[in-house]
């Protein structure tokens, strides 16, 4: 089992920018890929962005492209979403989600409310 633990969401003004923090209760290395998803109200679940394998590539969804970075820290077993130049049509519940590799199987964050509102 492993457990993934959120952190980072709030309230911030159109043009500002928080950092989502993903923990993992496993050695990052035994999980690919990891990232974040977002579900706005009445919308489908979105994937945001994702590391993809173990050289680090990555994939944004178009919406985002240029203003969230994600990244990992392999000592701390934690990744993190970066997101500036924030829009109100970015707020929604964003989770962290990662694949054991191992066992095939997803694992998900409780998820974190985040809303770009003036």
């Amino acid at each position: 089992q492993v457990q993934l633990v959120e952190s980072g969401g709030g309230l911030v003004q159109p043009g500002g920018s928080l950092r989502l923090s993903c923990t993992s209760s496993l050695n990052i290395f035994s999980l690919y890929p990891m990232g974040w998803y977002r579900q706005a109200p009445g919308k489908q679940r979105e994937l945001v962005a994702r590391i993809t394998n173990s050289v680090d590539g990555t994939n944004y969804a178009d919406s985002v492209k240029g203003r969230f970075t994600i990244s990992k820290d392999n000592a701390q077993n934690m990744f993190y979403l970066q997101m500036n130049s924030l829009k109100p049509e970015d707020t929604a519940v964003y989770y962290c989600y990662a694949k054991r590799v191992a066992s095939d199987t997803t694992y998900w964050g409780q998820g974190t409310q985040v809303t770009v509102s003036s």
